[in-house]
């Protein structure tokens, strides 16, 4: 029997003690792997005695760790991606039908690697079989739903479009929860001791704080470490479009906690929840501190409003290319809430609900704060902001221009005291 074939019966002697384990609902993931095992290691023991009857040479030990690997990733993961998802170099994986694959690396690089499918239609298939086993329902992944957004078991995301594509492609964005607190970003060179204390000081003292950047800039990233640094009694709200803060990885800092998600709409068209239905939610939840993952439609207004109802401390993340900029994308948000308010109201609304603005991007391959900026107050069409911390020559961001009083005074008490920042 050739390598190949062994696969084969591997896989469906695997897959159909799989189906059995699937009926049952008390069955979980780490249970089904257990079994799965189990019934693969009774096969090679009966596959060692029939060839030492036959005079055929054994599989190697390594050889049954191989195939073993091989189904356990074909069943319960996501096959010839799976040892792409397993690096711990990887931070982003892009695949175009059956076209090389590009990965992003933690240093920011890129690499690019031999094609993991051999037709676009087995990449179509590879998405089904992951769909399939969602935690959160069976999803399609066909001509009718021509997209498919997935959060893995390991906390990934993944996204997979077709038909309005040119083949279909699939793009997976892993999270690095190992990076959870901002000592450790600090060791990544990401932070300076100074922002440190800046950022632990700034959530003690309840500030609303607004993360900006590109895409793959760090953003989650910076924002877990920041919610980690709430303390331990307070009660968290969570709202993401898909779960990527791993606030439940956390349990002993956050025993206190819920999160929720928005869902699209179904084949008919209802059902859908949105992140605008899920802040006004999470308001009712008794909420000490609301965190969006990521803020880019009508929730805007609502988590404005309960930011500046009592909601303190609370943060969220944005797209936007500098600290200032991010004063018109919320300004558009509200908008699209149709709330009818002139400019100079909405201005206000953000004033009052902003106090702390943070810019982060990728320079040279590497991540960098390159701009803080405190949100002093609101004039009409304008915010009046003041950048208190300025990145320069590409460099980590220092000191710019002193603080304002207010701000000084509420971090001092919570332990800040960097001088340098209003000398």
């Amino acid at each position: 029997m050739s390598s190949d074939d062994l696969a084969t019966q591997l896989r469906r002697l695997a897959g159909e003690r799989l189906v059995e384990l699937r009926r049952d609902p008390a069955v979980d993931a780490t249970s089904a792997e257990s079994e799965i095992r189990t019934v693969l290691a009774r096969f090679f023991d009966s596959e060692a005695s029939r060839r030492l009857l036959g005079g055929q040479p054994l599989l190697t030990v390594a050889d049954e760790d191989r195939l073993t690997k091989e189904v356990l990733d074909h069943l319960l993961g996501l096959g010839p991606l799976q040892k792409l998802l397993d690096d711990p170099e990887i931070t982003d994986i892009h695949v175009r039908g059956a076209s090389s694959v590009w990965v992003k690396l933690r240093d920011g690089s890129r690499r690019e690697l031999d094609p993991v499918v051999t037709s676009p239609d087995e990449l179509v298939d590879l998405v089904r079989n992951a769909a399939s086993r969602s935690s959160k329902g069976e999803r399609r992944f066909d001509a009718s739903t021509v997209e498919c957004n997935l959060c893995l078991e390991d906390g990934s995301r993944l996204f997979a479009v077709m038909d309005v594509s040119t083949t279909p492609s699939l793009v997976i964005r892993k999270h690095q929860f190992h990076l959870s607190s901002l000592s450790q970003l600090q060791s990544t060179g990401l932070l300076t001791s100074e922002l440190v204390d800046f950022f632990g000081a700034a959530v003690r003292a309840r500030r609303n704080i607004v993360i900006a950047g590109g895409t793959g800039s760090g953003k989650t990233t910076l924002l877990r470490a920041l919610m980690n640094e709430i303390p331990v009694q307070e009660r968290i709200v969570t709202i993401e479009d898909a779960y990527e803060l791993g606030l439940d990885r956390f349990g002993d800092l956050h025993p206190d906690h819920d999160i929720l998600q928005s869902r699209p709409a179904n084949i008919e068209g209802h059902g859908e929840i949105t992140l605008a239905d899920l802040t006004r939610m999470a308001l009712r939840m008794d909420p000490d501190r609301v965190i969006v993952g990521e803020v880019r439609g009508a929730e805007a207004f609502p988590m404005l409003l309960a930011m500046s109802q009592g909601n303190n401390g609370s943060m969220c993340t944005l797209h936007a290319d500098s600290t200032r900029a991010v004063f018109a994308k919320l300004a558009a948000y509200v908008s699209m809430a149709n709330t009818g308010l002139p400019v100079d109201v909405v201005n206000l609304v953000i004033a009052n609900a902003v106090h702390v603005v943070v810019h982060i991007e990728i320079v040279d391959g590497r991540r960098r704060i390159t701009s803080i900026r405190e949100v002093v107050d609101a004039d009409g069409p304008r915010i009046v902001s003041n950048e208190i911390f300025r990145s320069v020559d590409d460099g980590p961001a220092t000191s710019a221009f002193p603080m304002s009083g207010d701000l000084r005074e509420v971090l001092e008490h919570h332990g800040y005291s960097s001088s340098a920042v209003w000398s």
